[in-house]
């Protein structure tokens, strides 16, 4: 990738763009389970969404062997897909980047508030 696609951010179009046509080779089922998986896993990313690229592609993967091996999407991912995406990023270095702001921001106020005593 060159300095212009990382500007950009082209370079991960392209690669939705690629696991889009691989998804859409799945069953309706498999599409609706990657629709959901993507506006759950959205807001774990960075500012550019570059670091979901992996965990997209791992989880186009998944559901293509899981459609070849004939398995259902519940067996797969549960009955409850928010919470296998949550899952995945329980660690506790992995935030939402609401959590990331929101420590910001706490951080500042404390900052502010130690220079007024």
């Amino acid at each position: 990738m060159n300095f212009i696609e990382r500007v950009t951010g082209s370079d991960i179009t392209k690669a939705m763009k690629n696991l889009s046509v691989r998804i859409q080779n799945l069953s309706p089922a498999y599409q609706d389970a990657w629709d959901e998986m993507q506006s759950c896993l959205y807001t774990y990313g960075d500012f550019t969404g570059r670091n979901l690229l992996p965990v997209f592609e791992n989880l186009a993967e998944l559901l293509e062997i899981a459609s070849a091996e004939n398995q259902s999407v519940e067996e797969i991912l549960g009955s409850d897909i928010k919470s296998f995406c949550s899952s995945l990023f329980s660690g506790e270095e992995m935030k939402t980047y609401r959590d990331k702001w929101r420590r910001q921001l706490n951080q500042n106020v404390e900052r502010r508030l130690g220079r007024l005593k």
